[in-house]
């Protein structure tokens, strides 16, 4: 496959990647009649008779995502930011794809009843939201050292900063005890304002890759 083609569809894989595994998880949520959203992580969607619809879910993100970095391989093959931004890609693409099988265990599981897929899962879950905001700060350090891609640059550090702040304050919020926590009932809106900015700068970053792409056949 020549290489120009394969760089296109890597950047459709981006573009879909979030859209899919963020419209899927919202609409699955609107109708399950026992999950509100408000307050339960994404994962437990992967619970009971439909869990495989989740399962489904962060796997195909996952291959998505890993079509995604090879693209970006080909497409950024100097700097050591974009090296590391890129193998950091390639951890969120592992990562999502084994957060499906893994299920979860159902919330307020006992510490020493959490069974070895629960606790990969929720191992898998902590590596992905430290590596969301670093694979954002990585790329941006590239865009800022190569004085390159002055707009995507601009939109990296925004939600780069968006995206940090809002890992900080989920893990903070989830780290409480739930009898001593005003924002139990909060942690689902949490997790996911954690987890947009970053699905919504890969949407961008696809965007403007497949742009490039277009500029560069005209």
């Amino acid at each position: 496959m020549p290489s120009t083609r394969f760089r296109k569809i890597s950047a459709w894989a981006g573009i879909l990647a979030p859209v899919l595994f963020v419209g899927l998880f919202t609409l699955e949520g609107a109708l399950r009649p026992d999950y509100t959203p408000q307050s339960m992580f994404i994962s437990a969607l992967s619970l009971g008779p439909r869990g495989w619809i989740q399962i489904a879910n962060f796997m195909v993100l996952g291959v998505l995502l890993f079509l995604f970095a090879l693209g970006l391989a080909q497409t950024f093959p100097y700097g050591k930011a974009a090296r590391w931004g890129i193998i950091a890609f390639y951890g969120l693409a592992a990562l999502f794809f084994i957060s499906g099988p893994f299920v979860m265990d159902p919330a307020g599981t006992p510490q020493d009843q959490l069974s070895m897929q629960g606790l990969i899962h929720g191992l898998a879950g902590g590596i992905v939201f430290l590596l969301m905001p670093a694979t954002l700060f990585l790329f941006w350090r590239h865009f800022w050292a190569t004085k390159s891609w002055p707009l995507l640059r601009d939109w990296t550090l925004a939600l780069g900063v968006i995206e940090a702040a809002g890992v900080i304050v989920f893990t903070a919020a989830s780290k409480i005890p739930a009898e001593h926590n005003p924002l139990s009932g909060f942690l689902g809106t949490l997790q996911r304002l954690a987890l947009i900015p970053f699905m919504a700068w890969v949407v961008i970053f696809g965007i403007s890759l497949l742009q490039q792409h277009k500029e560069k056949l005209t």
